[in-house]
């Protein structure tokens, strides 16, 4: 078929057309752009020459300080952790057929949430312990509003609603263990609620990188797998698919691809929700899930709200999260509109 491209690695393939192709691309240099863009603004001002300086260890050691401690922590993490919202999105949206299915909006954020305050209230606030919580709270809550669903299977727009109304519940319950703490702990978890990139380490993006190694390292199975059950249950079955299994599978693979970065910057939202649509109208795969085009679209959403947060008010550092949900609050009305008018 013109402008189609296979490529066949054992028994995987990836279907690409010239139009992904070059959306991908032109993605990768809006990304590149908007990464080197971040480590020149500041109040140590660089140049472009300043990095290459880096790069090549000809850089004085301020310069080096302030590129290799201050501000490429805080870059790499906005790439990775958007990449990783992005995809955590895609397959929850691919498993509901929904656009509306994201983490965010069906309660497993807030679960991951809820998983992270009840550990910074036992004491506990290594990147390691916030990430097991949060990794606990988003499974306990996925399964469980997975059994709650539950009814001679799955069908997405259950999993939705029982996901908003634990969502909600669980927001109630993460205040009232705020109101109850003390009042550090409720500080560092109002803190940590806002969803900020500032305070993530290399200690934390090293951490998170291993998990998302393992969530890229089975997304290609995946994807040729939520394609099959996008066609239908029946279908999928037919086409050797274990439905009720897999379904379990990538909910653990998009919890996990969240709650690492809950963990980190805390609950930031939109980039899961509008992300995998973006990458979709984009690349032209229609209702097709698309992870690596999600993924891309994830990091330079996430970069570009860090950028704003960071240097729209002058003296002023906004958390991340409150960027996105501003302008994810804004994309939720349009795509609920949208979806009223198709009937949902």
């Amino acid at each position: 078929m013109s402008g189609v491209f296979v490529l066949r690695a054992g028994p995987l393939s990836l279907r690409l057309t010239r139009r992904a192709v070059v959306v991908g691309a032109v993605l990768w240099l809006v990304l590149a752009a908007l990464v080197v863009w971040a480590f020149t603004l500041g109040s140590y001002p660089l140049s472009p020459g300043d990095l290459g300086d880096v790069l090549t260890g000809r850089a004085s050691r301020s310069v080096r300080k302030v590129v290799l401690e201050w501000r490429a922590p805080r870059i790499v993490a906005a790439v990775l952790f958007g990449a990783a919202l992005a995809v955590g999105g895609a397959v929850f949206q691919s498993l509901t057929r929904n656009p509306l299915g994201s983490p965010d909006v069906i309660g497993f954020t807030t679960g991951s949430y809820t998983g992270v305050v009840l550990t910074l209230l036992a004491g506990a606030s290594s990147y390691s312990a916030l990430a097991a919580g949060a990794l606990a709270g988003g499974l306990l809550t996925a399964f469980a509003v997975y059994l709650l669903a539950f009814k001679r299977g799955v069908q997405g727009f259950r999993l939705i609603i029982v996901g908003i109304a634990a969502g909600a519940l669980l927001s109630s319950a993460n205040r009232w263990f705020s109101v109850k703490a003390d009042v550090d702990t409720a500080l560092r978890v109002a803190v940590w609620g806002a969803g900020s990139l500032a305070t993530v380490d290399w200690t934390a993006i090293g951490t998170a990188a291993v998990v998302l190694a393992g969530v890229a390292a089975v997304a290609p199975v995946a994807q040729r797998r939520m394609r099959r059950l996008e066609l239908g249950d029946d279908t999928a079955a037919m086409l050797g698919v274990p439905v009720e299994r897999t379904k379990l599978l990538l909910v653990v693979l998009g919890v996990a691809a969240t709650a690492v970065v809950t963990a980190a910057a805390g609950p930031i939202a939109f980039v899961a929700l509008a992300a995998p649509q973006i990458a979709r109208r984009l690349t032209g795969h229609g209702t097709s899930v698309d992870l690596a085009g999600s993924a891309l679209v994830g990091a330079v959403l996430l970069l570009g709200a860090d950028l704003v947060a960071q240097h729209t008010v002058p003296g002023v550092l906004l958390p991340t999260g409150a960027v996105t949900v501003c302008v994810g609050g804004v994309y939720l009305l349009v795509l609920l509109a949208r979806e009223s008018r198709r009937g949902l």
